[in-house]
Formats: structure tokens, sequence, C-alpha cells
């Protein structure tokens, strides 16, 4: 039992290890783009932004300097992306295994496969389990990237000399230890759903290249277990399809999100402001803007997750890969 056991031990460190080195990268890549996307995302009615172009352009033109209003508070999504992806990959596995315990039928070996539909289950598992870690991190992310205005300038200076820790500090102080969990309803469904869509994603496109590369006579077996690592262009490309599945099908729950995430900034004090609910807000949301402000953002989103995406699963593959 303890070799065992140790041999788990040493698969879930090299899980977290790799999947918090990837999720680094992929954040380094992405994280302009994701700046855009909740301001676009955040701003008021009527919006202060005409579309992605013309909020780079505010963003690249602000006092505090272009690169560095587009990195503001970097420090925190990037803690974020190395906790989310390691625990994307880890529960991922951990999922699996559970699987192969319970149904003896499906296939046991590590190296095999199991069916898309029972993949798809474990990405959604995975997904439920990481919104309770994000949901704290997306939450000083969103505060820290949300250009706040004031009446005499239209800049706020104590949001802009903020960082994570006065951030944390003032939801402390003004909504306690859940106030962090405020929006964890928008993260759990777009967790849950988009991390199926992810891994699905990525299994079935992998899949279809395989049965390709099968039929072109480049592989004598579709068996994975049976043949050496998928192409690293095949990777890039079963990465990206996953990024863009995983950011699409369930934007609107990350708009309604970051909407109640951002809502009280701007204020003197959001310590006694009645804070909306993921439905109201949806609603409102719906009412003001229609579905075009429920997607408000997606394009630039998709924009960046793709090569996000596929970096984070070619760095992954690579590093499981070199650590067996």
């Amino acid at each position: 039992m303890k070799p065992l056991a140790e041999d788990r031990g040493i698969e879930a460190a090299r899980d977290i290890a790799s999947g918090s080195v990837a999720g680094g990268f992929g954040k380094l890549i992405e994280y302009p783009f994701d700046t855009v996307k909740v301001r676009l995302q955040s701003q008021p009615h009527p919006p202060i932004y005409t579309g992605p172009l013309d909020c780079f352009r505010q963003s690249l033109h602000a006092p505090e300097g272009g690169l560095r209003s587009l990195y503001r508070g970097i420090s925190a999504p990037l803690l974020g992306a190395a906790v989310e992806t390691s625990s994307l990959f880890f529960s991922y596995a951990l999922a699996k295994s559970a699987f192969r315990a319970a149904i003896p039928s499906l296939p046991q070996e590590k190296s095999e496969k199991l069916p898309l539909d029972v993949l798809l289950a474990c990405g959604a598992i995975s997904g439920a389990v990481t919104s309770l870690l994000l949901t704290p991190i997306e939450l000083v992310k969103c505060k820290l990237q949300y250009p706040v205005a004031t009446p005499t300038d239209g800049i706020s200076r104590t949001q802009k000399s903020h960082g994570p820790m006065s951030v944390i500090a003032s939801v402390f102080r003004n909504h306690g230890i859940l106030g962090f969990w405020r929006g964890q309803l928008g993260t759990l469904i777009r967790e849950t759903g988009g991390s199926s869509a992810w891994f699905g994603s990525y299994e079935a496109v992998n899949i279809m290249l395989r049965n390709r590369r099968h039929r072109h006579g480049e592989i004598s077996d579709t068996n994975i277990a049976k043949q050496p690592p998928a192409p690293f262009h095949h990777q890039l490309l079963a990465g990206a399809c996953a990024g863009v599945a995983y950011n699409f099908v369930f934007f609107p729950a990350d708009t309604i999100k970051s909407r109640m995430q951002t809502e009280d900034l701007g204020t003197s004090s959001g310590k006694n402001q009645v804070q909306s609910t993921f439905w109201r807000t949806g609603v409102e949301l719906w009412r003001q803007q229609g579905l075009r402000g429920l997607y408000r953002g997606c394009g630039i989103t998709v924009v960046r997750a793709a090569p996000s995406s596929a970096v984070i699963f070619a760095i992954y593959e690579a590093l499981m890969g070199l650590s067996r």
C-alpha cells in the first residue's frame, strides 16, 4: 500500500506543479485582454466604451500608463491562475480515478482514455471544486481592474494607489469573510459548465485528430496507450478549441459575476449598500442591454482564450511528459 500511496502523491504533485506553471504562462498572455473584458462587462449604462478597441485605446492613454493600466492587479490573477489551473488538472485526475474505482467496466489503466461523456462529467466536477478557490481571487482581480471615476476629474486617485492587500482589507472590513465569495454562483456556473466544455473539447479534438492520423496511415492504432504523444501543433489546436468552448458557452454567467463583484466601486462606502443577487443582477442587465449586454466583451475574451488555453495545455502536457 505504501508504494501505491507514494505514487499517487507524486502524481498529484506533478499535476499541481505542472498546472501552476502552465497557468502562470497562460495568464501573462491573456491578462491585458481580460482587463478589457472586465471593463466592458462592468461599465455603466450608457456605456463609456464603444467596444474592445476603444477600451484598449482609453486604457493605453490612461494617466497611470498604458501597459501598467492593462496589467493593473496582475499579482492576484497570477496566483489565481496557478491555483485555478493546478486545481482543475488535479481535480480532473481525481475525478477520473473516482469514476474508474466506482465503475469497474471502465478502462482501468491511466494510459487508456475514458469515454467522452465520463470525461465531460469529470471536467464539470473539477470546475465545481475550483470555483470555491477561484471566486475570492477573481473578486480582488475585478476590483483592481475596474477603473472608478470620481465626479471631479473622472479618475479615482485612491483606486490607482490601491493594491491587492488594500482591496482585501476593504472587502473584509465592509462585508466580512463571506464577502470574498460574492459572485460564487456565477463562478460555479461558469466553471462547472465551462470546465466540462474545456476538457471535453480538448479530448474530443484530440480524438478527432488521432482518428484522422489513423485514416491517413500516420499511426497504426487509435488506442492512445499504444501511440506516442500527439504532435505539438495538434496539442495547440486542441487547446485553442478548448479555450473558445470554455469561454463562449457560459459567458453570460461571467458577465453577471463581474458586475456583482464591481457594483460597489465608485460609491463612498459599500458597507451599507444593498447588494443584488445573481438573478436580480442578470435580469437588470437583460432589461438594460439585452443579450448583447450579457455577451459584452465576449469577442475579445475568445480571442485571448485561444492562444492562452493552447499554451496551458501544451506546457502542461510537456511538463507531465518530462516528469514521467
